[in-house]
């Protein structure tokens, strides 16, 4: 059984003109880090993040001029020629913006709101009721996102207290992993009472700890049929922010929980903020969920390989690549499953090069300054000499034009 096959049954849910949940595909999401306030800033950075593949994307709607501004925004990507789901990120006011600025409620794909953030005391369930009956008023999809740092302090100080006076109390931790669940499975019951459908619900519960995550979408996925949104909470910068995200969503998207899910990176300053795009969809190609772009396999060199010829090759074929992705998309559907192949030595290098679509065996030590490339695991011609890379890059443009322009032609 693949891994899309083995995926948990999620109620389907509609954002814009995407569906996440049953069995559509894991979508990518990612978050603007502009003043909202902003329309001409904010829609330039949506229209950046869809572009690197973030199908849906998040603002924050946080004060009454980003509220404001949401209607310019939208004007903008449309302008531009895009047509692209906005998900409002409400904490505190949500409330009173949703009800103060219809054209944001109505523009809006869906809202995020937060029942830790939505106020305090008797407050909180009312506020909570007004965004819900936005919701239902403007049939919008919402995401109840539970934060292990802003998490519902009543809900868990209830649950603290039962959990003492129990006759075998868990630990501290333990009650709060059940508190982050049940504040979003509660919250959930609460928006379906108040009248908003279950397949305009979807749940996150968000931490930032690897083995806490998993445990924490186990326990939701097991208790309700909601589509679950999967992100590792202030996951961090670079390599950490990475890897941490990547291990915690694997594990769960292998169980087959998750129907979306965003990599929350701190960027470098002032760098792009596709780097946590990018993340998400080798996450999802990696895994067999989904592809998006060709693939390159390289060897990581070692004693046998004896100079740097082979690794400049993988470099060039992987940034060639990449800067064709777009223009092949639209020329050549099904060119993202592409698999090339570029090794430093005879070890592994046929059998590697006869495993892709197309690869490369580089020579190294003490063999033959040729290389021998290989095209659906035969071999068709040897390279040699200073124009190499050129000439396979050459071939590698042959073939997608010959095969995936052979399908386009069908």
């Amino acid at each position: 059984m693949t891994l899309q096959e083995n995926r948990r049954q999620s109620l389907a849910v509609k954002i814009g003109d995407k569906v996440i949940g049953a069995n559509n595909p894991v979508l990518v999401q990612s978050m603007t880090n502009t003043p909202t306030e902003d329309p001409e800033l904010t829609a330039k950075q949506v229209i950046e993040l869809y572009q690197a593949g973030s199908e849906i994307v998040r603002i924050t709607v946080n004060t009454k001029e980003a509220a404001g501004a949401v209607p310019l925004i939208v004007n903008k990507i449309e302008a531009a020629g895009f047509d692209i789901p906005l998900v409002g990120d409400f904490h505190y006011n949500g409330h009173l913006l949703l009800q103060q600025y219809p054209d944001c409620a109505k523009l809006l794909a869906k809202y995020r709101i937060n029942p830790g953030n939505v106020g305090w005391g008797e407050r909180h369930d009312e506020n909570f009721k007004l965004m819900v009956e936005a919701a239902i008023k403007w049939e919008k999809a919402v995401r109840i996102g539970v934060n292990w740092g802003s998490l519902d302090q009543d809900l868990l100080a209830r649950m603290m207290d039962a959990n003492a006076a129990s006759a075998e109390p868990k630990s501290a931790h333990e009650v709060l992993i059940e508190a982050i669940v049940e504040s979003a499975v509660s919250s959930a019951a609460v928006a379906e009472k108040i009248g908003l459908p279950a397949s305009q619900i979807v749940l996150s519960a968000k931490v930032s700890e690897v083995s806490d995550l998993v445990t924490v979408y186990q326990k939701l996925a097991a208790r309700c049929p909601h589509a679950l949104h999967l992100g590792l909470t202030e996951a961090g910068m670079g390599m950490k922010g990475i890897v941490a995200s990547t291990a915690a969503l694997s594990i769960l998207l292998a169980q087959g929980i998750g129907d979306t899910i965003r990599v929350s990176l701190t960027p470098e300053p002032g760098a792009p903020r596709d780097l946590e795009v990018r993340v998400c969809q080798q996450i999802l190609q990696s895994l067999g969920l989904r592809s998006f772009m060709p693939q390159v396999t390289a060897c990581p060199g070692c004693g046998r390989t004896t100079s740097t010829v082979f690794q400049e090759l993988a470099r060039d074929i992987e940034q060639h690549l990449s800067v064709q992705r777009l223009l092949w998309q639209k020329q050549y559907p099904g060119v993202e499953n592409l698999k090339v192949a570029v090794m430093g030595c005879i070890v592994n290098g046929p059998g590697e090069s006869k495993h892709s679509d197309i690869g490369i065996s580089l020579p190294g030590t003490g063999e033959e300054p040729r290389a021998p490339v290989y095209v659906d695991g035969k071999h068709v011609t040897t390279l040699s000499g200073p124009n190499l890379a050129h000439d396979f890059i050459a071939l590698v443009n042959n073939y997608v034009e010959q095969r995936f322009g052979a399908l386009t032609a069908k």
